[in-house]
Parts: structure tokens; sequence; C-alpha cells
């Protein structure tokens, strides 16, 4: 029998800390996979994309996972699809997960780690552009790993912002140069195809999370402050083949390190006071399958979701 496992199933058993801690034990476990994992992305006939990710892998875990999303930007939700997991023993397809609510937990709750890890000590605002789904699992992921006292959020969508602002007791700004003046950390999860915020708009010590760079031609931050400042990514290959360092006015071809490293150890991460930080994430198949073993693991135990036959 295959659990079918909806946005709200996945919301309920779905928790936080339980989740930061699959994917923090995840990054510093997925470079022993000895098979590595995919993206897979192409342009579509209509206003969207398509991308698959395969095959997610983590040691100790006898699954694996298949994601296929369609994006298109101008439809609510934007991203569409689905992730597939699959027994290792014999390839039984066990769920069907709902892969928006995987995508926006996986990428927000990582995006907490590397935020934690980078931000400068007594950090007093963050700043949120783009105030989607992502924004709001970083948010909740940042609780107890040196979350900000204050915020300030920039969007688009003014009416977005202002309920954002006030789910979280923040403040609305006209602009994203306006939060990276208010801000000491500054999240930036869009769908940019044009920097936002360059060397000029930031100063010294600040971090910056750029989630909207998963894609070929999707921009958040300028090659000035991305040149300037300790870039760190989740994966160095596909940074440079599809995420921040795609960008051909970049005068760097490779990151500083990766998240991997810093959470092992070898590297430092920050090492001043007065140091710009970036993270960087494309996005890994292996996230997909350390939330949806988490998810599809509780929802057995509680009987969430519903199954079917297939096969039948």
């Amino acid at each position: 029998m295959t659990r079918v496992l909806t946005r709200s199933d996945l919301q309920t058993v779905l928790a936080p800390q339980a989740a930061l801690a699959a994917l923090r034990d995840g990054f510093r476990e997925a470079g022993t996979v000895a098979v590595p994992g995919r993206r897979v992305r192409t342009d579509l006939p209509f206003p969207g994309t398509a991308t698959a990710l395969v095959p997610g892998l983590l040691p100790g875990i006898d699954a694996y996972t298949v994601k296929v999303n369609a994006k298109f930007p101008a439809a609510r939700p934007a991203l569409r699809g689905v992730v597939c997991l699959h027994s290792g023993a014999d390839g039984e397809l066990l769920a069907l997960l709902d892969s928006a609510t995987v995508t926006a937990w996986r990428t927000g709750l990582a995006a907490a780690l590397g935020t934690a890890l980078l931000a400068p000590a007594g950090s007093g605002v963050l700043g949120v552009i783009g105030a989607g789904a992502q924004a709001e699992l970083t948010l909740r992921g940042l609780t107890g790993e040196r979350r900000p006292r204050r915020l300030v959020v920039h969007d688009t969508d003014a009416g977005r912002a202002a309920a954002f602002a006030d789910r979280h007791g923040g403040r609305v700004l006209a602009s994203p140069g306006a939060v990276a003046e208010a801000a000491d950390v500054v999240l930036l999860a869009t769908w940019s195809r044009a920097p936002l915020l360059a060397l000029a708009a930031t100063r010294p010590g600040q971090h910056f999370t750029s989630l909207g760079t998963d894609e070929p031609g999707k921009r958040e931050l300028a090659p000035d402050l991305l040149d300037a400042a300790l870039l760190v990514v989740d994966d160095g290959e596909l940074a440079a083949t599809m995420g921040v360092l795609a960008d051909p006015a970049l005068v760097r071809s490779t990151a500083d390190t990766t998240l991997t490293d810093i959470l092992s150890g070898t590297h430092p991460g920050r090492t001043s006071a007065g140091q710009r930080t970036v993270y960087a994430p494309v996005g890994l198949p292996w996230q997909d399958l350390a939330l949806s073993w988490l998810a599809w693991r509780e929802a057995e135990r509680r009987g969430v979701g519903s199954t079917i036959d297939l096969l039948g």
C-alpha cells in the first residue's frame, strides 16, 4: 500500500525541531553516499519549468526519493508536484507526498541552519525579502537558532508583506534596499531574475541567505556583493552549473566552502565581525528524503493520510 500525504497531513506530522535535526545530520552524512544526487530541469512550451531531483539518498535509510516539480511563477501556488518515496529493498512506492510542502520545509529549515551558522553575533534585526512559505519556515527554524529580536519585511505583494509582519511582530518596509539598511541578517526568498541588492546597499558584517538561486537565470544578489562576501553553498558543482555561481558577470568561479564543511568543522565559517557572508543553496535530493522519511514514519505510526493500492 502507498500512503498519500497532502499538505495538511504533512503539517500534522512534521515538527520543526525534528526536521532541523534530520537536516543537520544529513548535511554531515550526505557526502558519504556513493551515488550523487542529480537535478534535471527543462523549460516547457507553457509559462513554466519542470524539475526532477533524483535520487534522494542518505546513509542508514533504506529508501530513496524521486521528486518532480512544476514551477509556474504566475500560479498560486507557484510550485506543484509530488515526492515519491520508494523502498530501497524492492522499489515499493511507500508514499506520495505533496512536493510544495516538502520543498518549503526542507528549504526553509536548511536556510535556518545556514543563517544561524553564519549570522553575526548579537544580530538584532532580521530582514525578509519575499514573504512566502520558505521565509515562514526559516523563521520557525530560527527559533532557538540565534533568531534576531526584531523583524522587517518587504514583498512585491503589499498585502502578503503586511500579513507576514502581523504574524511575526515585524514592520513592513518599502524596498529591498530599506530592508538591507535596517537589518543585520537578510533572508531573500523570491523569484527575481534581476539582483535586488548590490554591494553598495550593504555594510560590513551583514549576512545574506539567498534562496532564489535554484535555477539558471534567477538572481537576488549582485555580482559585486557575491565577489566580496564569504560565499557558502550546499553543493559546489550544482551552484556552478545552475545556482549562484552560474552568473557570467561574477569574477569568482567557486564558492569559499559548503555548509557541510562548516557543520563538520573543516571550515570555520565567519572569521571576523566585519566579514560579509552569503549562504546561497540550490537544494539537494537527499533533503527531500530526510523530510519525506521523517514524515512517512510518523504518518505510519499515527495513521495520518490515506492509503491506496496502485497495483490493485
